[in-house]
């Protein structure tokens, strides 16, 4: 499974896996309305609408809306950091974002997301691709159908 469709997975449940297999520039993966059902539910409080990213069209930005029900991923990340005990900056770090979800958070498996999620960029500059794809990222799961909280957000 591909580092994304693992992330997927972590937040919205395991049937995300199969469509978050293989994330790339012209597909992005979709999570069914069944999915979302039994997903955590929080406050509307924390939504707020993903940024557009340059370069990072996709289809599923311009689809209709996934149904009603959306998965807070503000409530869900807060609730797997609350449960390592840690203090992490995942809400602006990718490093700490794959740590509070138990992924692979080394700078080789950072490489292989930005592979999967079509980083240009130079790869050895690991803070700019680090920012990169925590913003994909962020994007990717707000088209998707969660709902992000504003501060995570990158100014």
């Amino acid at each position: 499974m591909s580092l994304f469709g693992s992330i997927m997975t972590k937040i919205f449940g395991g049937s995300a896996s199969a469509q978050a297999a293989a994330p790339d520039a012209s597909e992005t993966p979709n999570v069914s309305a069944a999915t979302l059902g039994s997903s955590v539910a929080g406050s509307s409080s924390s939504s707020a609408a993903a940024p557009s990213m340059a370069g990072a069209a996709s289809p599923v930005a311009d689809s209709p809306s996934l149904g009603s029900q959306t998965v807070d991923v503000g409530q869900v990340l807060r609730d797997m950091a609350e449960r390592k005990g840690e203090t992490s900056n995942y809400k602006q770090s990718i490093v700490d974002l794959l740590k509070v979800l138990d992924l692979d958070s080394s700078l080789s498996a950072r490489k292989q997301l930005a592979d999967e999620l079509q980083y240009t960029g130079d790869k050895e500059d690991s803070a700019t691709m680090n920012v990169w794809l925590h913003k994909q990222v962020v994007q990717k799961l707000a088209e998707n159908g969660g709902r992000i909280p504003a501060d995570f957000h990158h100014a």
